[in-house]
């Protein structure tokens, strides 16, 4: 068996067949994955209406909007008034330590300041902007960005104007992803005496 010759056009080929092979493979284990991946987003979404209703009547409506990290999606809970219930981040990508703390920082009930269910929602707006819901320490962008995803949530849901909770210089893009009523009633049991 003769050796191949190294060459600049036998180098190019090798790494042509070493990179097609590592798509190939790359694809395969997405295909393998996808409907797995889709079935626990699907989990996740709704075991956020359950917890952002909290076993009350209400509506659960999920938004997304760009934070600093990039695109995060949240699930809202409201009461037919228009109070906060509850709230999920179902994905982000802001800055760990600082913008993640938007997962339980909002509902701290021992901070009034920052704790943000049983407000009612639409005007949100942290104190930094003249509003009343102090921002993660450090994360102000993510802070506004989460409670105009919050506004954006409310007013799809009442039909009323979104107040973006962000100031002019910080622009964010909203999208609301998707919207569905969930009402959960208590079921009594009736005894026959």
């Amino acid at each position: 068996m003769e050796k191949l010759q190294s060459s600049f056009k036998n180098m190019a080929l090798s790494l042509t067949i070493i990179a097609m092979v590592a798509a190939a493979a790359l694809a395969g284990v997405y295909m393998l994955t996808l409907e797995n991946i889709n079935a626990q987003k699907r989990a996740k979404q709704e075991a956020a209406k359950l917890a952002v209703l909290n076993g009350q009547e209400g509506f659960a409506v999920e938004t997304a909007v760009d934070g600093f990290g990039g695109q995060f999606r949240v699930m809202v809970g409201f009461d037919p008034e228009g109070n906060i219930l509850g709230y999920e981040i179902l994905e982000h990508q802001e800055t760990p330590g600082l913008g993640s703390h938007m997962e339980h920082w909002f509902k701290n009930a021992d901070k009034p300041g920052q704790n943000i269910i049983g407000r009612k929602g639409g005007k949100l707006t942290v104190s930094k902007d003249g509003g009343d819901v102090d921002a993660i320490t450090a994360a102000t962008i993510s802070s506004r960005a989460f409670l105009k995803a919050v506004n954006q949530a409310y007013a799809e849901q009442f039909g009323v104007e979104a107040h973006t909770g962000a100031s002019q210089l910080q622009p964010a893009e909203e999208e609301v992803v998707e919207e569905e009523i969930v009402i959960i009633e208590e079921e009594t049991e009736v005894s026959h005496e």
